[in-house]
């Protein structure tokens, strides 16, 4: 199990407390004194700790559990083993998530690497910034000029913000991350070793004097509540903005190419590329590894699965897969059909053996 060194951990809670700050139902009343001082997985939970289950991939986990209570739906409580105090809810996992975020509020969101309560002295910053109130600035950061950067954002040590760049209020910018260009709103959340605004690749191929650059003059803009994982780079637009919409969760080392708009509310996996001047609409989500060619459009509530290449338009709530993407059920049609040429080939071969 975990150790809890890195994180405060809350007082011990009652059964009954934790009842009601679920809003879940306690089964069994009489258990409302019990004491529970953590969360746990299934397999890991001790007396002490509350685990959930919602999923029966793990029925022998929770068959063998030594949770003290555990969160559970009605179609799955009459699994809990009985000396588990059992809480049902209709959606556990949300329930558990609810109370992991109340009682380990500190692991939303990063904090200075080194207990700073202010502008660190190795910090470097132009005298022509300007920082709100209560904004802290770890060791080696180099904020440069014009730059303004609101109330409550905490900058991480060895992070360069570029001339001219606006950060809101109550951000995190990661360690080791580069910014320039860029106009960010408030409560964003930009993990270590970023690169956000630098130039996209665009160039006239093949000239007689050989690649020529194009100027890249664009920005990029980042809307409120944006989560941009450790080691991805967002290009700045050419003539256009690279644009990333309201509440989009970006994974881990993903590439986002000059011009791309993105919009509210999608969800990145980790590792995808995005090429130059594609358009996404509103609350799509894109599986691992998923590539996708330039000057797409890729409609609203789209979903593309994990290792997907699309080379044309996704329409509005379609859902895609494959190499090259199409429409998942046409996909795994095509899929079931080359196997059965397979088997079919195969088995054919066998036969002219035998004959």
């Amino acid at each position: 199990m975990a150790q809890p060194i890195f994180f405060k951990q809350p007082p011990s809670s009652t059964l009954a407390e934790i009842a009601a700050l679920t809003k879940a139902v306690l089964v069994d009343p009489a258990l409302g004194d019990r004491k529970i001082r953590g969360l746990a997985s299934l397999d890991e939970a001790g007396p002490m700790h509350l685990a959930f289950f919602d999923n029966l991939k793990y029925a022998d986990e929770l068959k063998a559990t030594k949770a003290g209570a555990c969160l559970v739906s009605p179609r799955f409580e009459a699994r809990v083993p009985a000396h588990v105090a059992v809480l049902r809810a209709a959606q556990p996992f949300r329930a558990f998530v609810n109370l992991a975020r109340e009682w380990h509020a500190d692991a939303l969101r990063p904090q200075t690497w080194f207990d700073n309560d202010g502008i660190a002295p190795s910090a470097i910053i132009d005298a022509s910034a300007h920082l709100e109130d209560g904004v802290i600035v770890d060791p080696l950061a180099v904020i440069g000029p014009r730059v303004e950067i609101g109330a409550g954002t905490v900058i991480g040590a060895g992070a360069v913000i570029g001339a001219d760049v606006r950060i809101g209020r109550d951000c995190n910018v990661g360690a080791h991350t580069a910014i320039q260009f860029a106009l960010i709103g408030n409560n964003v959340l930009i993990h270590p070793g970023c690169n956000i605004g630098q130039d996209g690749f665009g160039f006239i191929f093949f000239g007689p004097d050989g690649h020529q650059k194009v100027p890249q003059t664009g920005r990029v803009l980042i809307q409120n509540h944006v989560e941009v994982g450790a080691g991805t780079c967002i290009d700045r637009g050419s003539l256009r903005d690279t644009v990333i919409g309201e509440g989009t969760k970006i994974d881990n080392q993903v590439q986002i190419g000059h011009n791309v708009t993105i919009g509210r509310h999608c969800l990145l996996a980790a590792q995808i590329g995005l090429a130059g001047s594609l358009t996404i609409g509103d609350n799509v989500a894109l599986g691992a590894k998923v590539g996708i060619n330039n000057h797409l459009k890729i409609g609203d509530g789209a979903q593309v699965t994990a290792m997907s290449a699309v080379k044309d338009d996704i329409p509005p709530n379609g859902r895609w897969g494959g190499h090259f993407a199409k429409p998942t059920k046409q996909w795994f049609r095509e899929i079931i059909a080359v196997e059965r040429l397979v088997r079919d080939a195969a088995a054919d071969t066998k036969d002219e053996g035998r004959e």
